[in-house]
């Protein structure tokens, strides 16, 4: 073999993440088929917090503007009808396998003025209680550990079809209460992070219907790592890229029909494959990077190649259907690949808009049985400033 031949292979194996004493073991497709689910802290960020997104199986970045936008694209509030409102939803988590779990999101927007928005978040996680024991199974104390994040939101349109908006996050997540974890005292892990999001939407003309177009991308939780103890090396949060679009048509002037899918990616590195030593990488890249180094990574780190970088991409497809802008019923589908994290399911639900305020709920059906996510119920309650108003109007004339 020439030298130029070899340096070549050299470089091709090299770009594909997998050390030239690997290539003869197992190939970049046996690696793609292996398990390798990416890892972060704080998971509870990427949960769909909202019954609407919940609904359609979990898309938000295109959807039209509602209260709940600041998990999905903040910038979408430059172009919500309204002057402000406020969401509470909750959601009872993971009950197949537990009963004390939850989540609780409360979610406002206040408008400044017709191009200007602030909003805000906070997002609550319940882990249940948990019993701590010492080395000899010995009861020590009862726990509930639990994680949340606060947000601030600004949006902008920039055009009457173009907006932008940036979010800043504080993340605490407190997992031990200080107690002590193999002779390391413990700390709850701190996080600020921020979102950077677009959006862009125009109407459309179908035949002899009216319709709009609508098209997001949001970068979420671009922040510190975590880490809960001294000596621990920290952990990446859950940085995600979701892109997303969405078609509106006005069937009538009672009916309108929405139809949205959303494209996410985790913009963390991917766990490499180690010897059995444990200590050298044989493919993929060093995870332990700086967050930016660690996000341009995450496009081309994979051990299994570019095969294993598009299994780490979930999809959603959803569906919204409204009667009069008073009754809306959704459907919707969440896949994700069997290598990293099989979570495949269907989702369902209904909203009603009633004179001061609104009502969601949303329910999960997986596509295999004993799904931990089985039977995941949203509930979402929305208060509408305006609507408060013109009650108000109502009452005085």
């Amino acid at each position: 073999m020439t030298l130029k031949k070899s340096l070549i292979i050299w470089l091709g194996l090299l770009f594909a993440g997998i050390h030239p004493a690997m290539s003869q073991v197992i190939s970049r497709d046996q690696l793609a088929g292996q398990v390798n689910a990416i890892q972060t802290a704080v998971p509870f960020l990427t949960i769909t917090p909202d019954s609407r997104a919940g609904g359609m199986g979990d898309v938000g970045v295109a959807t039209t503007p509602d209260i709940n936008s600041q998990h999905w694209n903040v910038a979408k509030y430059a172009f919500i009808k309204g002057s402000g409102g406020v969401a509470l939803s909750y959601s009872p988590w993971l009950r197949n396998l537990v009963n004390d779990i939850n989540l609780a999101y409360l979610a406002g927007y206040y408008r400044i003025d017709k191009l200007q928005t602030v909003s805000m978040s906070l997002r609550y996680f319940s882990l249940g209680d948990i019993t701590f024991t010492d080395d000899w199974g010995n009861l020590t104390r009862y726990f509930n550990p639990n994680e949340f994040a606060v947000d601030a939101g600004y949006a902008r349109a920039f055009s009457e079809k173009v907006s932008a908006g940036l979010a800043f996050r504080f993340i605490y997540s407190n997992l031990t209460g200080g107690t002590g974890a193999g002779g390391s005292d413990t700390k709850p892990g701190i996080s600020f992070a921020a979102d950077v999001s677009t959006y862009y939407h125009s109407d459309i003309s179908l035949g002899d219907k009216s319709g709009n177009a609508a098209f997001g991308v949001n970068i979420s939780n671009i922040g510190t790592k975590m880490a809960y103890t001294p000596n621990q090396e920290p952990d990446f949060i859950p940085i995600n890229l979701r892109v997303g679009g969405r078609m509106g048509i006005n069937l009538d002037k009672f009916n309108t029909i929405n139809v949205s899918a959303d494209l996410n990616k985790l913009l963390v590195p991917t766990p490499p494959i180690y010897d059995s030593t444990g200590n050298t990488i044989i493919a993929g890249r060093d995870p332990n990077v700086s967050v930016p180094i660690g996000m341009l990574h995450s496009f081309y780190d994979a051990p299994g190649g570019f095969k294993e970088e598009m299994h780490e991409i979930t999809y959603s497809v959803g569906v919204e259907y409204w009667y009069n802008k008073l009754l809306a019923i959704r459907g919707g589908y969440f896949h994700e690949h069997e290598t990293k994290g099989n979570r495949k399911y269907f989702s369902m639900g209904l909203g009603l808009r009633l004179n001061v305020f609104a009502v969601d709920f949303s329910y999960l059906i997986p596509v295999y049985q004993n799904n931990p996510l089985a039977g995941t119920l949203r509930f979402t309650l929305l208060f509408d400033f305006d609507s408060f108003k013109k009650q108000n109007k109502k009452k005085k004339a």
